[in-house]
């Protein structure tokens, strides 16, 4: 088994770089949006392990919500740019094909950034991870899935379909063996390749075994502190949700309709959206905890098919931003993002609420878990005002839906 990792490399937009950051990666798609995999900066469809990639200017106006309340908006800089994706394996063996493929493309794309210096290749590299942040929690829907299962299994999927008799009445089994004896001659003429799983590498096992076991040791370990904290935290949390400032307003027609011509190219869309922490050490303190759950969710219990009950979406992380005064969230999903947003409000409100109702304006919550996200039309609000265009999206298996795979 391959399991995935996750890349976030972000970088401050130099002043007066915007405009022609934005029409340089125009250049990269072939429709709004939508990146043509052949593109000459960044010619995706080369890199074989590459699942997502996408690169968005992250542009939060919704930290100005805050001076509403009369708080002080947070000291983050107004521009930043982030190439985000999911592959298989390493996430710097990915980044290192990057830079053996794409160097010319990615520093005509980075140049645009403050601190961009990479006079070679092995500079470039070295920046790249250096501006690569650490993921508070990472989701994928079926961790072991590499893109080349999932296009070789297509192309096996259409050749079964395009044999298979459409007449009802015929023997099962002498099918199966008319079907199985067709592929085995067409993988022998060398028409269909179905590649064997790689082994696991050891030291993700051992990684992943160590997280499954110590996680839940460090808890049990600080159990009777937990024990006597706890009430105080649930105090406190009560506290702080009965005066949290609610900021939903409708989102303007104008941003809402850029947002939709950027979607439903595909059976698949991009969402990527940033926000701010609620001010105060309370808050803090507590999204860290949450996101450590959610990951060690995410790794030990939803990477097989669904996260809660949904079963649409690709991939999903958080990210830190801005000495964690904001948090990045960016996903891959099936559907519309109208069904997006009624999965999560209809199957996983609450678990909504455990994480972004730490998010400044977030729809009123009680106990962490009740109200938010169950409030439709205020988290509708919410989410599409915090949500930022994605200026370039990528996706290695395009008409392919989570059902499909």
């Amino acid at each position: 088994m391959t399991p995935q990792s996750p890349f976030t490399v972000v970088a401050v937009v130099a002043q007066g770089h915007e405009a022609s950051l934005r029409l340089l990666l125009e250049t990269m798609n072939q429709q709004p949006g939508m990146a043509d995999p052949d593109n000459t900066l960044v010619p995706f469809s080369l890199f074989e392990r590459l699942h997502f990639a996408r690169f968005a200017l992250l542009d939060d106006a919704t930290t100005a919500d805050l001076e509403v309340f009369g708080l002080p908006r947070p000291k983050v800089p107004p521009l930043y740019l982030a190439f985000v994706g999911e592959c298989d394996g390493p996430a710097d063996d990915q980044l290192e094909e990057f830079v053996q493929k794409a160097s010319g493309g990615l520093r005509r794309i980075f140049s645009h950034c403050e601190d961009f210096d990479a006079s070679s290749h092995a500079r470039l590299l070295i920046w790249l991870k250096a501006h690569n942040l650490p993921v508070g929690a990472n989701y994928v829907n079926r961790i072991g899935r590499t893109v080349r299962q999932v296009l070789e299994e297509s192309a096996l999927q259409r050749l079964l379909s395009d044999s298979a008799p459409r007449s009802s009445a015929v023997d099962a089994r002498a099918v199966r063996r008319q079907l199985l004896a067709h592929v085995k001659a067409e993988r022998a003429a060398g028409r269909l390749t179905l590649t064997a799983p790689e082994r696991t590498p050891l030291d993700w096992q051992l990684r992943n075994a160590l997280h499954l076991v110590g996680v839940p040791l460090v808890g049990l370990l600080l159990l009777p502190l937990l024990i006597v904290l706890t009430p105080f935290a649930l105090a406190l949390l009560r506290r702080e949700e009965k005066s949290d400032p609610e900021f939903c307003p409708r989102p303007g027609a104008a941003e809402v309709l850029a947002m939709q011509r950027l979607e439903d190219h595909d059976v698949s869309n991009s969402f990527t959206a940033l926000g701010a922490v609620k001010p105060g050490w309370f808050r803090r303190a507590l999204v860290p905890v949450v996101l450590l759950a959610i990951d060690y969710a995410c790794r030990h219990v939803f990477g097989k098919g669904h996260l809660a009950r949904i079963q649409t979406i690709h991939f999903a992380r958080w990210v830190f931003m801005d000495d964690r005064q904001r948090v990045l969230f960016c996903s891959n999903y099936d559907g519309s993002h109208e069904s997006y947003m009624d999965d999560f409000i209809n199957k996983a409100a609450w678990g909504l609420n455990v994480v972004f109702s730490n998010g400044f304006g977030w729809p009123n919550t009680r106990w962490l878990i009740k109200g938010g996200a169950r409030h439709e039309m205020r988290f509708k609000h919410y989410q599409r005002r915090h949500q930022l265009p994605t200026q370039v999206w990528y996706k290695a298996y395009p008409g392919l839906t989570l059902s499909d795979l």
